[in-house]
């Protein structure tokens, strides 16, 4: 008969246990070894153990195993299981990626302000990021094109208690756009774009169910010089309502667009030192 042994480690040196935690589906964990963060998409069982797959908010996919104290779950060093049947039901989430708080009433809109150039970013944005601007009290504009961007913004007057996000299309080298976003410099101003002619561009084409999006000669109208090209009527309006309605959440959108429109809320909303 074996004899019992005490564990003569002193306390001090001993691994602390962590939470075991269900990898259900759409939990959102960061692996330690390399600082990548996504959701939840599967477990599955492999030769070598179980492993889990995660996406993160571009849509990128990684496999890891699910090995003991490998993930931070809210900060907080875990351990994976594969989740069993009837588990808990996971948090549900907002379109943008954020877990949804049930409930939630708006926040009284704060004095900064995110500004877009047209109708068509501003509703794309809500469609995406409403519920957290909503809860963060972000209130989002659209200027009909920035060529008074530096007026506009000495109009705003921004303040470390009132930040202006600005997002630009086609905010690209030697563009106008860049041109017009050099002018502005204000510590309390944040000018970022993605390199698209038009917002519809940040719609993944897979989404809208279309191999790529069409390339429109210089001096032809894009929106209608794209609908011409993908035989759709000529009624921008109409194919704008019909790309929109194909976006369900941020796995919809070009991580370009994705980025940016993070940092702007993230900017407005950062508390001043």
């Amino acid at each position: 008969m074996r004899s019992y042994q005490p564990d003569l480690t002193p306390p001090w040196k001993r691994s602390a246990p962590v939470p075991e935690v269900p990898a259900e589906p759409d939990l959102v964990v960061e692996e330690v070894a390399t600082g990548f963060c996504g959701a939840v998409i599967r477990c599955e069982k492999t030769a070598q153990g179980p492993t889990v797959t995660l996406e993160d908010r571009f849509g990128k996919h990684r496999v890891f195993p699910m090995e003991p104290r490998a993930f931070l779950l809210e900060g907080k060093v875990v351990t994976l299981v594969r989740p069993g049947p009837g588990g808990p039901v996971r948090p549900s989430r907002t379109a943008s990626g954020s877990v949804a708080v049930p409930g939630a009433r708006a926040r009284v809109a704060r004095a900064g302000r995110i500004y877009v150039e047209g109708r068509h970013d501003a509703e794309l944005v809500e469609r995406v990021w409403g519920d957290d601007l909503r809860i963060e009290g972000v209130v989002v504009e659209y200027l009909e094109g920035i060529d008074d961007l530096p007026a506009i913004v000495g109009d705003f007057s921004p303040g470390p208690d009132a930040r202006l996000g600005v997002l630009v299309d086609h905010l690209v080298t030697g563009s106008k756009e860049s041109r017009l976003a050099a002018q502005v410099s204000d510590p309390d101003v944040l000018v970022v774009g993605h390199p698209y002619i038009d917002v519809w561009e940040a719609v993944k084409p897979s989404s809208v169910g279309i191999e790529a999006w069409p390339v429109v000669p210089r001096g032809q109208d894009w929106k209608t010089g794209v609908c011409r090209a993908l035989g759709w009527p000529e009624n921008t309006g109409a194919a704008w309502q019909h790309i929109l309605s194909k976006v369900h959440s941020y796995k919809d959108l070009e991580p370009h667009l994705l980025g940016r429109v993070e940092e702007l809320i993230d900017f407005v909303t950062a508390v001043p030192d």
